[in-house]
């Protein structure tokens, strides 16, 4: 999308939110806006397809500082505003202006140019106002002895990978924004919106200074059954009426792995989380564990003979009042 679009887009209206949400509540609101519209969740609903990339492509200018800045000044400017080509020597089109700002295919990139830079046609010049002295484009740092080399500026890529690869750890393929591939090592354990910095790969610098960076945003697919806290893994395993009452040995699943056994204690209650060592996330800083939360499967069917062995069960069980010392606190 190049940047005149942005005239006529109000991402804020887009996501539902203020001009000055938060970065964390920007997120939280994308997040469950993207879980509501994704296409896995809509199945050939070509409405919720276009919705989740129109959030999408809200998200990823106003979750970036830069580029939200620069959202909010050319929004500032006027809706529907465009400039047009003055001829021979004209101030040039809109569109050139902003074909910077233009995304590659493949990996979706956005430029962090400096708005300032972009409109320096505009600022007043020592010796000069207006169009009549100043110089479109000019660096702001070493060239005419203004400082030090002007550093390039950063490049922003997004990517989305899968529950696995994040755990695991995986180098994959990017396609920069002059088409060219480039490859992004993905550490083990990087979490969902984490930024990963490729230092030196992002834009050249106008007058000789270093080179910019890419910064590449990840994004993690959720896993169906697994859920990350910090270095472990968290998983619900469902377990019958009897074997919480009575203890068992179960099986649950690893993430990537063969299953682990465990032993259910005899009277294990809904809730209780049983830890297997190492079985987490490994990461250079270290290594997590799998926690495996007991959930008592409650039958929804019962026949005859089941029915009346319950019936006899609870005629032979304790009276006690399981719920009378939450009442008692509740009053108390």
């Amino acid at each position: 999308m190049a940047s005149q679009d942005w005239f006529d887009k109000d991402f804020y209206s887009v996501l539902g939110v203020s001009k000055d949400v938060s970065e964390a509540d920007l997120k939280k609101t994308y997040r469950k806006l993207a879980r509501k519209y994704h296409p896995d969740s809509n199945q050939g609903d070509a409405a919720a397809e276009a919705k989740f990339k129109e959030v999408s492509e809200a998200y990823s200018v106003l979750s970036d500082a830069e580029q939200r800045k620069e959202y909010d000044q050319i929004r500032a400017m006027g809706s529907g505003a465009r400039f047009t080509s003055g001829g021979p020597g004209g101030a040039g089109g809109f569109e050139d202006v902003f074909s910077m700002f233009n995304q590659g295919r493949g990996a979706r990139y956005q430029s962090a140019e400096d708005f300032d830079d972009i409109f320096a046609m505009f600022n007043q010049q020592q010796g000069g106002t207006g169009f009549g002295s100043g110089r479109f484009g000019q660096p702001s740092g070493g060239y005419r002895g203004f400082g030090g080399p002007t550093r390039g500026a950063d490049v922003t890529a997004r990517t989305t990978i899968d529950f696995l690869t994040a755990t695991k750890g995986e180098t994959i393929t990017l396609q920069g924004e002059d088409g060219k591939p480039f490859k992004v090592k993905i550490p083990a354990g990087v979490a969902d919106g984490q930024k990963i910095r490729l230092r030196g790969r992002g834009r050249h610098s106008p007058d000789g200074g270093e080179n910019g960076d890419i910064v590449v945003q990840v994004t993690v697919r959720p896993h169906p059954v697994f859920t990350r806290d910090g270095l472990n893994l968290r998983v619900t395993v469902p377990v019958t009426f009897t074997e919480a009452a009575l203890g068992a040995t179960i099986e649950v699943p690893t993430l990537g792995g063969d299953p682990v056994r465990l032993r259910v204690a005899p009277g294990t209650p809904s809730g209780r989380v049983l830890r297997v060592k190492g079985r987490g996330v490994e990461t250079a800083k270290g290594t997590g564990d799998l926690l495996a939360e007991v959930q008592v499967a409650v039958p929804s069917h019962l026949d005859e003979a089941a029915r009346e062995a319950l019936e006899r069960f609870q005629s032979l069980e304790s009276k006690e009042n399981p719920r009378a010392d939450l009442m008692a606190k509740a009053q108390g």
